[in-house]
């Protein structure tokens, strides 16, 4: 069978008969297997392969994902026997809308980190440099598109999980407005940033599955009731003339490698070159952002994780690796008597100032544009054990979550070849003028069809 490389296409064949449901999901499967010594990117792989429905699409979901009947570990030694009694609400969601799961995939344990190292069930391999980290937590989901071991990967963004990995490997990742997804049956890391997304490999497959997952759920009170358009519409041939993209200077400062920066430039200058204004901006409290998301996000963690006791979840808590113990006790700290108010109740008001710079900068500019990360994908073992450098990987994507905004993680083509993302940031709920830009980008470059060797 021919490398079917998105959605779209697949669809498309479907229609024309070109493929069967049965070969098609076979195919994706023999190609999840095969790799899967090289990649490590799945935890449970689907063996069995049955009751394939008419017109499939080969899904896979990060392993924090509730799939009734199936394993569900989220990549923990505390869960490792952990089987679900019910489906998240997007998988439903999912399933009736014919994808077919090929399994679970690898993740940072518990969405604990940036890198993909901090699985139980050891590292996932970047298919571009079998040497380099894919970026994290959602590790798996970025490998198993990238290596078209899958068609979609969902995936969880807390800090830039979704928008990381999918910069380092080239393939397109969305983190939705906060509230736009269920959370319902997800593994919950930090409940007040944590975002239901997912990675394809291209903008249209990626509108494709937000028009399926988005909405209200009465399973989720965080949910919103916003209207949900049609993401997929007017795609193609959106004007981008006199739209105004504002670039924070935080993003382009000297703490980010030159390289990426004239990268990311030269791809925004596609879009300077048909009409649309770049307009320098400031985000004042993005110096902030760590230290403020490194204090809320631990102290949600610190209690999400408190039901994993081995009595109702879980196996006994000395089963939890080095970065859950890590962040459990600094959000208990940060919560303990004499210091809520130093440190929590403070960074809840930085949190406010970061989102105030947001919502003054889209009062003169329809979306903000910079790279993902700072740097290139570090080698294997070259962050695991410096907690201060893999935190510094989000220093451009935290910020984002804590605000509860849309942002989009698109290829912007490859340096010392190794890919670079572009990361597309909107008003709430502004995910549709997202993807119509970042369709524009992607229809002049096509970096997505550049595939790795493996």
């Amino acid at each position: 069978m021919k490398n079917i490389l998105t959605i779209k296409d697949l669809l498309k064949g479907y229609k024309k008969k070109e493929y069967s449901s049965v070969d098609v999901i076979k195919h994706f499967g023999s190609v999840s297997k095969s790799l899967q010594i090289k990649l490590n990117h799945y935890i449970t792989l689907n063996e069995d392969l049955k009751n394939i429905p008419k017109n499939a699409i080969p899904i896979a979901y990060k392993d924090i994902y509730s799939t009734k009947g199936i394993k569900t570990t989220a990549a923990s030694k505390i869960l490792d026997n952990y089987v679900p009694p019910f489906s998240a609400t997007s998988i439903k969601k999912l399933e009736e809308n014919n994808f077919y799961s090929l399994g679970k995939l690898n993740c940072d344990a518990f969405a604990h980190g940036s890198s993909g190292e901090n699985s139980d069930y050891g590292p996932t391999k970047n298919p571009y440099n079998l040497s380099k980290v894919p970026g994290g937590s959602s590790s798996g989901s970025a490998v198993a598109v990238s290596s078209l071991s899958a068609l979609v990967a969902m995936a969880t963004d807390t800090g830039g999980s979704i928008r990381c990995p999918a910069n380092y490997t080239n393939t397109v990742g969305i983190k939705p407005t906060y509230g736009r997804v269920s959370r319902y049956g997800v593994v919950s890391m930090t409940s007040s940033t944590d975002s239901i997304g997912h990675i394809t490999k291209t903008v249209w497959d990626s509108a494709y599955i937000l028009n399926i997952t988005a909405g209200a759920d009465k399973f989720d009170a965080t949910t919103s009731t916003e209207p949900v358009p049609n993401y997929t519409s007017d795609l193609e041939n959106f004007n981008v003339n006199g739209l105004k993209i504002g670039l924070p200077k935080e993003y382009f400062d000297k703490s980010v490698n030159a390289k990426i920066s004239t990268q990311v430039k030269n791809t925004l200058d596609i879009l300077k070159s048909k009409g649309a204004k770049l307009i320098p901006v400031e985000l004042p409290h993005t110096k902030y952002g760590i230290a403020t998301y490194y204090i809320i996000t631990p102290s949600e963690i610190s209690s999400n994780l408190a039901r994993f006791t081995g009595i109702r979840y879980g196996n006994k808590r000395d089963s939890f690796g080095d970065e859950a113990v890590r962040r459990i006790m600094i959000g208990t700290f940060a919560l303990s008597s004499g210091y809520y108010d130093a440190y929590y109740k403070k960074a809840q008001r930085v949190r406010n100032a970061i989102a105030e710079d947001f919502e003054n900068v889209f009062k003169n500019v329809d979306i903000i544009a910079g790279p993902v990360t700072p740097d290139f994908a570090p080698n294997l073992g070259e962050v695991i054990n410096d907690p201060l450098k893999n935190y510094l990987t989000d220093v451009l994507t935290v910020n984002v979550n804590l605000a509860g905004l849309p942002a989009l993680s698109i290829p912007a083509g490859f340096v010392e070849k190794m890919p670079v993302g572009l990361q597309l940031i909107g008003p709430k709920f502004a995910e549709h003028l997202l993807f119509k830009v970042g369709s524009v980008i992607e229809k002049e470059t096509e970096y997505y069809k550049i595939l790795p060797k493996i």
